[in-house]
């Protein structure tokens, strides 16, 4: 995975961090009131619904905030209508970014996307451009001080998961599933005793691109601008950093 395990395990961290700051909320209630809007407010009946509502309970997101951002989406009460846009383009590099948004103005965001991508020594693509590099997946990591890998194997098989990996070189086992298997089969993990470290759907890609020295420190500072805007909610890009420029991203 390049990598992959310990770059979720940052974006995580950094999830928590903003929590903190209350900067991610907003996010969280995009999400989960277009969550609603498309598939109704049903967290057992809209797995999209369901994943939103997790993400905003890991980060204690009161559930206050969470019951008015369903009823805006299902029309009980007035709110901001957003769009679905995905941009993607490139990083520094050639590296390929798939970038998600939930925005009431498709324009000025297209714009304050570019600025930003060509400000960092990016540019904005055509459709379709880099979304072939990208598969949705649901994404397991296992912390290998919690687990003997023949263990998980097993219990892993008995599920019915699509991959697990063990790269040597990292400290969590990677647990590859359908994004719609994602809740089932973390719950089945945990109630074999087996503790979940991070659980999330995300664009894995199915190819990387090693940068390092300048390229990777332009290419993290992009992400973070990125991160920091209003109308984005996830970033995807396919490059594989130094273990020295990860740990820079703590």
């Amino acid at each position: 995975m390049a990598g992959h395990s310990k770059w979720a395990q940052i974006r995580h961290k950094k999830a928590q961090v903003d929590a903190r700051k209350g900067k991610i909320f907003t996010k969280l209630v995009r999400e989960i009131t277009v969550a609603a809007r498309l598939g109704g407010g049903d967290p057992e009946k809209n797995p999209r619904l369901r994943v939103a509502i997790d993400k905003a309970k890991e980060v204690n997101m009161p559930m206050e905030n969470i019951k008015r951002a369903i009823m805006k989406g299902t029309g009980e009460l007035l709110g901001t209508t957003y769009e679905e846009a995905v941009y993607e383009g490139y990083g520094p590099g050639g590296v390929a970014l798939l970038i998600e948004v939930l925005t009431d103005n498709k324009n000025r965001t297209v714009s304050e996307i570019r600025h930003i991508l060509s400000k960092h020594g990016g540019s904005l693509g055509e459709s379709g451009c880099v979304s072939w590099i990208f598969e949705k997946k649901g994404y397991i990591l296992v912390d290998k001080k919690a687990v003997d890998e023949d263990t998980l194997l097993s219990v892993a098989l008995e599920i019915g998961v699509e991959d697990v990996k063990n790269d040597p070189k990292e400290d969590n086992y990677e647990i590859i599933v359908a994004p719609e298997d994602l809740k089932t089969v973390k719950t089945k993990i945990e109630q074999a005793g087996i503790p979940v470290a991070l659980a999330e759907v995300t664009m894995l890609p199915k190819s990387y691109i090693p940068i390092d020295g300048q390229a990777a420190e332009q290419m993290l500072k992009l992400i973070d601008t990125l991160e920091d805007h209003d109308d984005v909610q996830n970033v995807y890009a396919n490059f594989d950093l130094p273990e020295e420029t990860m740990s820079k991203a703590l």
